[in-house]
């Protein structure tokens, strides 16, 4: 806990961004009947009865300092599938920097070997040198900035039934643009200290005096 408190502490530096990942998967759900739309004093009216239509994951990556999101919408949530998230994360949206300081969950797929079983040795070790891994401890998700966005994903765009996956990544990157767009960027005001006071439970009592 106190890594990552850390780490948020950190003055921003465009060379070493702090970008915080995580992942949540959707049940995509189709109508059976096509849904009365809403008119003017009449709510929209939609029929109890559904149909699933399998999952999607989705892939939410912050940088909380900036107030930028990438978004993105895939099949499944392998370690391949993580791997290539993060080889575009890289590349693509931070090209220049010396390195990112990854902030994630101990997710089993989060890990530099991920990326040797999507890429050959020299690439996966070409990104791996690019990223500086921090992980939130077990019951600890809620330091992750990344599952607080999904959080705001989930009730602004998410709270309704999506039929697909094309139709779902259509409104994700909606959601992003927008929110992106805005002054979202993120305070973090939780510090080590708070922590060591409200926390002190979760803490070892150290017994001193004894001979």
């Amino acid at each position: 806990m106190e890594d990552v408190l850390e780490v948020y502490s950190r003055p921003y530096d465009s060379e070493y961004p702090v970008v915080c990942m995580d992942e949540a998967s959707k049940q995509l759900v189709k109508e059976v009947r096509a849904p009365i739309l809403v008119e003017s004093g009449r709510v929209e009216k939609y029929d109890s009865e559904y149909e699933r239509n399998g999952t999607a994951n989705i892939f939410m990556m912050c940088e909380p300092l900036k107030g930028k999101r990438f978004t993105s919408v895939t099949d499944r949530r392998t370690k391949v599938d993580w791997a290539h998230e993060i080889k575009k994360l890289v590349d693509k949206h931070y090209p220049k920097t010396k390195k990112i300081i990854l902030v994630s969950d101990n997710l089993n797929t989060h890990t530099g070997s991920s990326l040797y079983e999507a890429f050959a040795p020299e690439e996966a070790k070409r990104i791996l040198n690019r990223l500086e891994f921090h992980f939130t401890p077990k019951h600890g998700s809620w330091l992750n900035i990344a599952e607080i966005e999904l959080s705001h994903l989930s009730r602004q765009c998410l709270n309704r039934r999506i039929p697909d996956q094309k139709t779902l990544s259509k409104e994700i990157a909606a959601w992003t643009s927008r929110r992106n767009g805005g002054d979202a960027i993120v305070n973090w005001r939780f510090t080590t200290k708070d922590a060591r006071i409200k926390l002190k439970k979760l803490y070892p009592e150290i017994i001193t005096g004894r001979n």
